[in-house]
Protein backbone atom coordinates (compact mmCIF):
# COMPACT_ATOMS: atom_id res chain seq x y z
CA UNK A 1 0.00 0.00 0.00
CA UNK A 2 1.19 3.50 -0.85
CA UNK A 3 0.09 6.97 0.24
CA UNK A 4 0.21 10.10 -1.93
CA UNK A 5 0.21 13.53 -0.28
CA UNK A 6 -0.71 16.06 -2.96
CA UNK A 7 -0.49 19.80 -2.31
CA UNK A 8 -1.43 22.50 -4.79
CA UNK A 9 -3.98 24.87 -6.21
CA UNK A 10 -5.92 25.10 -9.47
CA UNK A 11 -3.75 22.79 -11.59
CA UNK A 12 -3.98 20.06 -8.98
CA UNK A 13 -7.71 20.70 -8.57
CA UNK A 14 -8.39 20.49 -12.30
CA UNK A 15 -6.31 17.36 -12.76
CA UNK A 16 -7.08 15.69 -9.44
CA UNK A 17 -8.97 12.71 -10.86
CA UNK A 18 -6.00 12.06 -13.14
CA UNK A 19 -3.67 12.13 -10.13
CA UNK A 20 -5.90 9.69 -8.22
CA UNK A 21 -6.42 7.31 -11.14
CA UNK A 22 -2.72 7.36 -12.06
CA UNK A 23 -1.72 6.65 -8.47
CA UNK A 24 -4.22 3.79 -8.38
CA UNK A 25 -2.89 2.30 -11.63
CA UNK A 26 0.71 2.44 -10.36
CA UNK A 27 0.32 1.42 -6.71
CA UNK A 28 -2.90 -0.57 -6.76
CA UNK A 29 -6.51 -0.18 -5.62
CA UNK A 30 -5.61 0.38 -1.97
CA UNK A 31 -3.69 3.61 -2.54
CA UNK A 32 -4.40 6.46 -0.13
CA UNK A 33 -4.51 10.04 -1.41
CA UNK A 34 -4.43 12.93 1.06
CA UNK A 35 -4.74 16.29 -0.68
CA UNK A 36 -4.86 19.96 0.20
CA UNK A 37 -5.90 21.83 -2.92
CA UNK A 38 -8.35 24.37 -4.33
CA UNK A 39 -8.49 27.11 -6.92
CA UNK A 40 -6.29 29.99 -5.80
CA UNK A 41 -4.92 28.04 -2.82
CA UNK A 42 -2.15 29.66 -0.82
CA UNK A 43 0.46 27.74 1.12
CA UNK A 44 0.40 30.04 4.12
CA UNK A 45 -2.57 32.41 4.02
CA UNK A 46 -6.35 32.12 3.64
CA UNK A 47 -7.38 32.35 -0.01
CA UNK A 48 -10.70 33.55 -1.34
CA UNK A 49 -12.22 32.89 -4.75
CA UNK A 50 -15.56 34.67 -5.25
CA UNK A 51 -17.53 33.47 -2.17
CA UNK A 52 -15.34 30.53 -1.07
CA UNK A 53 -12.41 30.79 1.35
CA UNK A 54 -9.90 28.07 2.24
CA UNK A 55 -7.23 28.09 4.94
CA UNK A 56 -3.59 28.07 3.90
CA UNK A 57 -2.26 24.59 3.16
CA UNK A 58 0.02 24.76 6.20
CA UNK A 59 -3.01 25.50 8.38
CA UNK A 60 -5.14 22.68 7.01
CA UNK A 61 -6.05 19.52 8.90
CA UNK A 62 -3.97 17.38 6.55
CA UNK A 63 -0.93 17.51 8.83
CA UNK A 64 -2.80 16.29 11.90
CA UNK A 65 -4.26 13.45 9.81
CA UNK A 66 -0.77 12.48 8.62
CA UNK A 67 0.38 12.27 12.24
CA UNK A 68 -2.60 10.10 13.16
CA UNK A 69 -2.24 7.64 10.31
CA UNK A 70 0.15 4.67 10.55
CA UNK A 71 3.48 4.95 8.69
CA UNK A 72 3.26 4.04 5.03
CA UNK A 73 5.40 4.38 1.91
CA UNK A 74 4.56 7.93 0.84
CA UNK A 75 5.11 10.16 -2.16
CA UNK A 76 4.73 13.92 -1.60
CA UNK A 77 3.79 16.41 -4.33
CA UNK A 78 4.42 20.14 -3.81
CA UNK A 79 2.87 22.03 -6.73
CA UNK A 80 1.24 25.34 -7.74
CA UNK A 81 3.44 27.62 -5.64
CA UNK A 82 2.87 30.71 -7.82
CA UNK A 83 -0.38 31.98 -6.30
CA UNK A 84 1.41 33.52 -3.35
CA UNK A 85 3.41 35.71 -5.73
CA UNK A 86 0.21 37.13 -7.21
CA UNK A 87 -1.20 37.66 -3.71
CA UNK A 88 1.69 40.04 -3.08
CA UNK A 89 3.67 37.97 -0.61
CA UNK A 90 7.42 38.43 -0.71
CA UNK A 91 9.78 35.91 -2.25
CA UNK A 92 11.19 35.20 1.20
CA UNK A 93 7.79 34.50 2.75
CA UNK A 94 6.65 32.36 -0.17
CA UNK A 95 9.79 30.24 0.03
CA UNK A 96 9.53 30.12 3.82
CA UNK A 97 6.11 28.52 3.52
CA UNK A 98 7.42 25.99 1.02
CA UNK A 99 10.34 25.17 3.29
CA UNK A 100 8.00 24.55 6.21
CA UNK A 101 5.96 22.29 3.93
CA UNK A 102 9.09 20.31 3.02
CA UNK A 103 10.10 20.04 6.68
CA UNK A 104 6.72 18.56 7.55
CA UNK A 105 6.70 16.18 4.59
CA UNK A 106 10.25 15.08 5.39
CA UNK A 107 8.98 13.69 8.69
CA UNK A 108 6.95 11.07 6.83
CA UNK A 109 8.82 10.54 3.54
CA UNK A 110 11.98 11.27 1.58
CA UNK A 111 10.12 10.74 -1.71
CA UNK A 112 9.03 14.30 -2.55
CA UNK A 113 8.52 16.03 -5.89
CA UNK A 114 8.56 19.83 -6.13
CA UNK A 115 7.34 21.33 -9.40
CA UNK A 116 8.72 24.58 -10.72
CA UNK A 117 6.77 27.55 -12.08
CA UNK A 118 5.71 27.79 -15.76
CA UNK A 119 8.20 30.58 -16.45
CA UNK A 120 8.36 29.99 -20.19
CA UNK A 121 4.64 30.57 -20.73
CA UNK A 122 4.52 33.47 -18.27
CA UNK A 123 7.43 35.16 -20.04
CA UNK A 124 5.59 34.98 -23.37
CA UNK A 125 2.71 37.07 -22.03
CA UNK A 126 2.04 40.54 -23.43
CA UNK A 127 1.21 43.28 -20.96
CA UNK A 128 -2.37 43.41 -22.24
CA UNK A 129 -2.89 39.66 -21.85
CA UNK A 130 -1.29 39.73 -18.41
CA UNK A 131 -3.63 42.49 -17.25
CA UNK A 132 -6.61 40.52 -18.52
CA UNK A 133 -5.57 37.36 -16.67
CA UNK A 134 -4.66 39.33 -13.54
CA UNK A 135 -8.07 41.02 -13.51
CA UNK A 136 -9.88 37.69 -13.84
CA UNK A 137 -7.79 35.47 -11.60
CA UNK A 138 -6.47 37.83 -8.92
CA UNK A 139 -8.23 41.20 -9.18
CA UNK A 140 -6.55 42.43 -5.98
CA UNK A 141 -3.07 42.02 -7.51
CA UNK A 142 -1.32 45.26 -8.47
CA UNK A 143 2.01 43.83 -9.56
CA UNK A 144 3.22 44.56 -13.06
CA UNK A 145 4.17 41.80 -15.49
CA UNK A 146 7.85 42.65 -15.03
CA UNK A 147 7.51 42.35 -11.24
CA UNK A 148 5.69 39.01 -11.51
CA UNK A 149 8.35 37.60 -13.85
CA UNK A 150 11.16 38.85 -11.60
CA UNK A 151 9.63 37.37 -8.45
CA UNK A 152 8.75 34.13 -10.25
CA UNK A 153 12.36 33.69 -11.33
CA UNK A 154 13.58 34.26 -7.78
CA UNK A 155 11.00 31.86 -6.35
CA UNK A 156 11.94 29.27 -8.95
CA UNK A 157 15.61 29.55 -8.01
CA UNK A 158 14.63 29.20 -4.37
CA UNK A 159 12.48 26.14 -5.05
CA UNK A 160 15.40 24.42 -6.77
CA UNK A 161 17.66 25.12 -3.79
CA UNK A 162 15.05 23.94 -1.29
CA UNK A 163 14.50 20.74 -3.27
CA UNK A 164 18.24 20.08 -3.18
CA UNK A 165 18.46 20.86 0.53
CA UNK A 166 15.64 18.48 1.45
CA UNK A 167 16.53 15.76 -1.02
CA UNK A 168 13.42 16.30 -3.14
CA UNK A 169 13.14 15.93 -6.89
CA UNK A 170 12.82 19.28 -8.64
CA UNK A 171 10.51 18.73 -11.60
CA UNK A 172 10.58 21.20 -14.48
CA UNK A 173 7.21 21.67 -16.16
CA UNK A 174 7.02 21.19 -19.91
CA UNK A 175 6.14 24.46 -21.76
CA UNK A 176 4.29 22.34 -24.34
CA UNK A 177 1.64 21.57 -21.71
CA UNK A 178 0.44 25.19 -21.77
CA UNK A 179 -1.57 27.04 -24.39
CA UNK A 180 -3.42 30.35 -24.37
CA UNK A 181 -3.70 30.13 -20.58
CA UNK A 182 -0.13 30.63 -19.28
CA UNK A 183 -0.53 29.07 -15.83
CA UNK A 184 -2.95 26.16 -16.29
CA UNK A 185 -2.04 22.91 -18.00
CA UNK A 186 -4.31 22.25 -20.97
CA UNK A 187 -6.96 19.56 -20.26
CA UNK A 188 -5.62 17.46 -23.14
CA UNK A 189 -2.26 17.38 -21.33
CA UNK A 190 -3.49 16.55 -17.81
CA UNK A 191 -2.81 12.85 -18.11
CA UNK A 192 0.72 12.98 -19.58
CA UNK A 193 1.61 15.87 -17.27
CA UNK A 194 0.54 14.22 -14.04
CA UNK A 195 1.89 10.84 -15.08
CA UNK A 196 5.33 12.41 -15.56
CA UNK A 197 5.11 14.39 -12.31
CA UNK A 198 4.16 11.20 -10.44
CA UNK A 199 6.90 9.27 -12.22
CA UNK A 200 4.43 6.81 -13.75
CA UNK A 201 4.81 5.05 -17.07
CA UNK A 202 2.66 6.68 -19.80
CA UNK A 203 -0.73 5.01 -20.10
CA UNK A 204 -3.75 5.73 -22.25
CA UNK A 205 -6.11 4.96 -19.39
CA UNK A 206 -5.60 4.85 -15.66
CA UNK A 207 -9.05 3.78 -14.49
CA UNK A 208 -11.79 5.95 -13.07
CA UNK A 209 -14.68 7.55 -14.85
CA UNK A 210 -16.44 10.82 -15.58
CA UNK A 211 -18.62 10.16 -12.53
CA UNK A 212 -15.53 9.76 -10.35
CA UNK A 213 -14.05 12.94 -11.82
CA UNK A 214 -17.15 14.96 -10.94
CA UNK A 215 -17.35 13.39 -7.47
CA UNK A 216 -13.75 14.32 -6.71
CA UNK A 217 -14.07 17.83 -8.14
CA UNK A 218 -17.05 18.63 -5.92
CA UNK A 219 -15.83 16.71 -2.88
CA UNK A 220 -16.02 18.94 0.19
CA UNK A 221 -12.75 19.68 2.00
CA UNK A 222 -12.54 19.34 5.74
CA UNK A 223 -12.82 23.10 6.29
CA UNK A 224 -13.96 26.03 4.19
CA UNK A 225 -16.02 29.20 4.37
CA UNK A 226 -18.92 29.90 2.00
CA UNK A 227 -20.28 33.46 2.04
CA UNK A 228 -18.38 33.92 5.29
CA UNK A 229 -19.98 30.92 7.02
CA UNK A 230 -17.59 28.25 8.24
CA UNK A 231 -18.30 24.68 7.14
CA UNK A 232 -16.74 21.47 8.44
CA UNK A 233 -16.74 18.11 6.65
CA UNK A 234 -14.91 15.50 8.77
CA UNK A 235 -12.71 13.32 6.56
CA UNK A 236 -12.90 9.55 6.99
CA UNK A 237 -11.47 8.63 3.59
CA UNK A 238 -13.82 8.56 0.63
CA UNK A 239 -13.70 5.04 -0.82
CA UNK A 240 -13.81 5.14 -4.62
CA UNK A 241 -15.58 2.52 -6.69
CA UNK A 242 -12.53 1.89 -8.85
CA UNK A 243 -10.29 1.66 -5.80
CA UNK A 244 -8.42 3.98 -3.50
CA UNK A 245 -9.40 6.32 -0.69
CA UNK A 246 -9.27 10.12 -0.68
CA UNK A 247 -9.02 12.64 2.16
CA UNK A 248 -9.45 16.30 1.20
CA UNK A 249 -8.33 19.37 3.14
Amino acid sequence: MVRVVALGASNLTRGFQTVVSTARSVWGPHVEVLAALGHGRSYGAPSRIIFRTLPGILRSGLWAELERRPPLATRGLVTDVGNDILYGFSVERTLGWVEETLIRLSRVTKDIVVTDLPLASISRLSNLKFLAFRSILVPSCRLSLAQVIDRSELVNEGLAKLAETYGAQFFRLDPAWYGFDPIHVRPSQWRPAWQKILGAQPQKKSGGSAVESVKLYFMRPERRWLFGLEQWAPQSGLALRSGGQVWLY
